[in-house]
């Protein structure tokens, strides 16, 4: 399997080091549960995309990946655990019932976030 890079130049997937596949993955995940969340809009209540459904599952997700590869992120590990509970704190916000602290997406894995 190849890889385009955003020079143009193409890279074998087996040599792309396991630590950016699971950047690159989680960032991902990031970025959909901000657009779920609407947070790409001027005003999130009014998003054409915001889905808490879809959102929880993508920030459910993240917390799986993050939570099991914590130990493999090295100097990523910290950005990308606030990235996600900034993601869960903004899913509390934007719901009309917030979850128990604990019971909110991706909790189960991460611990209750305020």
């Amino acid at each position: 399997m190849t890889e385009q890079t955003h020079t143009g130049d193409v890279r074998e997937l087996a040599d792309v080091p396991a630590v950016e596949v699971i950047s690159r993955a989680a960032v991902m995940l990031m970025s959909s549960a901000a657009e779920k969340l609407g947070l790409s809009s001027p005003d999130p209540d009014e998003s054409e995309h915001l889905d808490l459904d879809e959102a929880r599952r993508v920030i459910t997700a993240l917390a799986g990946l993050v939570t099991a590869s914590v130990e493999y992120l090295g100097p990523h590990a910290g950005p990308i655990r606030e990235g996600l509970q900034a993601l869960q704190r903004a899913f509390r916000e934007a719901s009309a019932h917030p979850d128990e602290p604990g019971n909110g997406p991706g909790e189960k894995y991460t611990g209750p976030v305020y």
